[in-house]
């Protein structure tokens, strides 16, 4: 076999915390993390040319080395020590760039997934989630996926029980946020608003997903620039639609809500789509490994 498919799954942050600052400067996170079914398509290729390559059916993102996934294979070929072929990606983006959503992340993962498959190299998820550290804080979690807590950089992960079943709608205004504008807007000490983290963890060990919507929370979203005030009108719409709680993911600016009944799940993104070009009805996704 020398190509194979791969779904790199977006994920949702049910919860983001930022708990202070660890000691090469970057900041320590607390987050309850999920994979959705929103997903990229990735058709991961071994060549003979020795060439590390990807084209995406969106012209704007880099082919080259600026690419995640030309990145993660190249990591891969190299820690797996296989000189003789090279890799090419091509990948089909469904999941909105620029988003808090995590897809250039989970195409790197994906990346790593299929070649692991691919070369027969078997390297275990704690091997290829070790490899996903040097790519991007969210690359170790997106190895897997399912229903973790991040901590650390976001490279801690500890698994959860798995969230009950649930739709949820995904809407992305038309700008982008700058990640790095909105964590130098963070001041520990002066977050007056956090998710109830462990109540989220309690609520999953009993099932109760009217518990883990209405706990949920991003921090970001108490720092947010006045410009970016759509954010909130999205959120109050998708809450006003019926959804159990919703919440910016990531640095956003994706907002996401989550419904227990896919009838009002379905109704909400019928009326949401008509108002945001990006706008995704899905559902949950299991752990990829």
């Amino acid at each position: 076999m020398t190509r194979t498919n791969e779904k790199a799954y977006a994920k949702l942050n049910i919860s983001l915390d930022i708990t202070g600052k660890l000691p090469d400067g970057y900041h320590a996170m607390r987050m309850v993390m999920q994979s959705c079914s929103l997903c990229d398509e990735l058709e991961v290729s071994l060549t003979e040319d020795g060439g590390f390559s990807c084209q995406s059916d969106l012209p704007y993102l880099p082919t080259d080395e600026r690419n995640l996934t030309v990145k993660a294979a190249r990591l891969f070929m190299e820690t797996a020590k296989i000189t003789d072929k090279g890799v090419h990606i091509d990948v089909k983006k469904h999941i909105p760039v620029c988003a808090g959503l995590g897809g250039g992340s989970s195409d790197a993962a994906a990346t790593l997934r299929a070649l692991n498959r691919l070369t027969g190299a078997g390297f275990s998820r704690k091997e290829l989630e070790k490899m996903g550290e040097g790519l991007g804080s969210d690359v170790p979690y997106c190895v897997a996926g399912g229903t973790v807590l991040a901590e650390g950089k976001g490279e801690i992960l500890t698994p959860l029980v798995e969230i009950p079943d649930f739709h949820a709608i995904i809407c992305k205004p038309e700008f982008p946020i700058s990640t790095p504008e909105l964590f130098a807007q963070v001041r520990c000490v002066g977050i007056k608003l956090r998710p109830d983290t462990q109540g989220i963890i309690q609520a999953l060990e009993s099932g109760d997903l009217v518990r883990i919507a209405r706990r949920m929370y991003n921090v970001f979203e108490d720092v947010l620039p006045q410009r970016y005030g759509e954010v909130f009108k999205i959120k109050d719409s998708i809450l006003g639609h019926g959804a159990l709680g919703a919440a910016m993911t990531g640095t956003g600016s994706a907002v996401f809500g989550l419904f227990e009944d896919e009838t009002k799940a379905r109704a909400a993104h019928k009326a949401l789509r008509n108002e945001y070009k990006s706008c995704f009805l899905c559902h949950k996704a299991e752990a990829s490994v």
